[in-house]
């Protein structure tokens, strides 16, 4: 864990309160901070340290995450496309086809990859354009429950070397994650389309 990039009382409410700590600042990281890569650090440890206890850990951190996703997206929501506009830059606007084309897709692959890949501002382009807030609930409880419990898996078989792994194959991790979800798409895909003509 690098806890340098947490402030000094995160530090220590996530040392006295465990779970309740890591559900703060996951809710923090996905609203109006960022701390990128510490919620996956504070899951790998404390399952780590506590084993028995991963799921609960890794299921804190998705709760929190969740909860600050909607916070964000209810602001996005009532602030508008300017507002959009303005946090997401440059790629506001392949955002914005992404969304509009692919509502769960387009939070659930950005909720389950690691950085560099942008998140917030899929979160907020959900939130403007409308994505049904089932939808937009359903892809992050999964795609951030599969990488916290992933993640929390990793910290047991391994222990801390899982997050200097995951620090040092970011790019590749996503992108092998990635691979799997296009080639679980298709095949939904496919599956649904051929269905109604077997009928």
């Amino acid at each position: 864990m690098h806890p340098h990039k947490l402030p000094v009382w995160l530090q220590h409410l996530v040392e006295t309160m465990g779970g309740g700590g890591l559900f703060l600042v996951a809710f923090l990281d996905s609203s109006v901070l960022s701390f990128p890569f510490v919620t996956d650090a504070l899951v790998i440890q404390l399952s780590y340290v506590h084993p028995k206890r991963m799921p609960y850990y890794a299921g804190m951190a998705a709760i929190g995450s969740i909860a600050g996703c909607i916070w964000l997206y209810w602001l996005a929501k009532k602030g508008g496309e300017a507002f959009f506009h303005r946090h997401a830059g440059g790629k506001a606007g392949k955002i914005k086809n992404w969304v509009e084309q692919y509502g769960f897709l387009s939070i659930f692959i950005p909720a389950i990859l690691p950085p560099p890949l942008p998140f917030k501002p899929f979160v907020l382009a959900e939130g403007v354009f409308q994505v049904p807030l089932r939808t937009f609930v359903l892809g992050v409880l999964l795609g951030r429950g599969l990488r916290y419990g992933i993640e929390g898996v990793l910290a047991v078989l391994y222990g801390d070397t899982a997050l200097d792994f995951l620090l040092t194959h970011s790019k590749a991790f996503a992108l092998w994650m990635a691979g799997i979800l296009i080639v679980l798409y298709i095949a939904t895909h496919l599956t649904f389309r051929d269905a109604p003509a077997k009928q």
